[in-house]
């Protein structure tokens, strides 16, 4: 398990309990192994960061931004937060929360894709979807 402040704790549950409509969609399909039989964690503290959703196993972390996160700030901060993660050894995939609402089968299609090539761990994959 990646350390973190144990200050993050009732942070993440908090979030659990606050899920957005497209990070609740997304878990319906991660969650009990239903991608090649991996074990996803949602709203996981990693690091000084909450991820939204974490796969330990492939050291995979899926983030589902809002618009925020497509502001000249927001941009910047996720910049420097997958940078932090990739430090960790951690890949890192983001979707829109309009790619997950409106295209979940392509979003499906990245992770497994992702869970797929992870034969090179360590090789971080970035991605960023479409407002």
């Amino acid at each position: 398990m990646k350390p973190y402040p144990k200050s993050l704790k009732q942070h993440a549950r908090q979030l659990r309990s606050n899920m957005t409509d497209a990070e609740q969609l997304l878990w319906s399909r991660l969650r009990r192994k239903q991608v090649h039989g991996l074990q996803f964690y949602r709203q996981k503290p990693l690091g000084r960061y909450i991820v939204d959703f974490y796969c330990a196993k492939e050291g995979l972390v899926i983030e589902v931004d809002g618009g925020q996160h497509y502001s000249e700030k927001g941009l910047a901060r996720d910049s420097i937060r997958d940078a932090d993660l990739t430090a960790l050894n951690l890949r890192v995939l983001r979707f829109s929360n309009d790619e997950v609402m409106r295209n979940m089968a392509g979003v499906m299609c990245v992770i497994e894709q992702a869970v797929v090539e992870s034969e090179s761990p360590h090789t971080p994959l970035l991605q960023r979807g479409d407002k």
